[in-house]
């Protein structure tokens, strides 16, 4: 049963666009390989860009806590990928590597030379897309819970079992879900919000985003990653955690745990968080 949470867990990434007014939002857009408008803002200055990427269901409002923390020193750039947040929607096939386009799209518009890729849960695999596509420029990749297990890959008994309750009624089978991503301890009016949040996205943009996330390899994304891959995950589901599995495919993988949080680590202990992040940044710096 936890394992079968695990599974949707990795792809979940969301808070509620209410969370933006902790934020000065400035709009910026880009476009995608296929034509796509992608929604972003860009605070600070100063090297490396960070560049913050959400997962399923989610938006750069993600990011709140982060965003005003790090624009301090680095210049940060926070986006809504293809389907989220207020980004376009015509496309047709919320696969991987679209999505790596549209980070790709993001980080050629602003011009950045030395990037570090963030990415939280189902974006673990959308940052590495993008790193294929941008390798020249990135000098680190950070992985926000998620990654747990390169050599994970979903049978097809696994995507009946998870997304046929989605098709059913994407509303009351996602709840559960959200739920059991947090930490015990956690902030009930922030799970709750979270919840309703997923319930508010558009159900065939989701469910088909989490079709083609099963169907997305990490093994043949790692040859083209030569630069560090930090992993800083929650202990919530550490069991699933295979570090000696992951450095026999890269060894510039590093994996660092947070205690006491759940999938949303960010916003659910955004303080320790951030000096986790900062301290990771400045190792990819050295």
């Amino acid at each position: 049963m936890k394992n079968t949470f695990r599974i949707i867990g990795i792809l979940v990434a969301c808070i509620a666009v209410a969370l933006f007014i902790c934020v000065r939002i400035n709009n910026k857009t880009a476009v995608s390989k296929d034509g796509v408008k992608i929604a972003y803002s860009v605070y600070g200055k100063g090297e490396p860009t960070l560049v913050f990427v959400h997962g399923w269901c989610g938006s750069r409002a993600v990011w709140y806590k982060q965003i005003p923390y790090f624009a301090k020193k680095y210049k940060v750039i926070a986006l809504d990928l293809a389907g989220y947040g207020v980004s376009g929607r015509q496309r047709k096939a919320y696969t991987q590597e679209a999505f790596g386009e549209d980070v790709a799209a993001v980080v050629a518009a602003e011009k950045a030379d030395k990037v570090i890729l963030i990415g939280h849960s189902m974006s673990g695999t959308i940052i590495l897309k993008a790193n294929r596509l941008i390798k020249d420029k990135v000098i680190g990749l950070i992985a926000v819970d998620t990654l747990e297990n390169f050599e994970y890959m979903a049978t097809a008994e696994d995507k009946i079992k998870y997304i046929e309750p989605l098709k059913k009624d994407f509303v009351k089978n996602s709840g559960p879900f959200m739920r059991d991503m947090f930490n015990k301890n956690a902030d009930p009016k922030l799970v709750e919000l979270v919840v309703r949040n997923v319930a508010r996205s558009n159900p065939e943009i989701a469910i088909n985003t989490m079709e083609y996330y099963f169907d997305a390899p990490v093994i043949p994304l790692l040859a083209d990653v030569n630069v560090p891959l930090w992993c800083l995950s929650a202990d919530l589901w550490q069991q699933y955690q295979h570090p000696e599995i992951n450095s026999k495919y890269l060894k510039s993988y590093h994996l660092r745990i947070m205690r006491g949080v759940g999938h949303f680590l960010m916003v659910e202990s955004p303080d320790e968080f951030n000096k986790q992040l900062e301290d990771i940044i400045n190792q990819i710096k050295s």
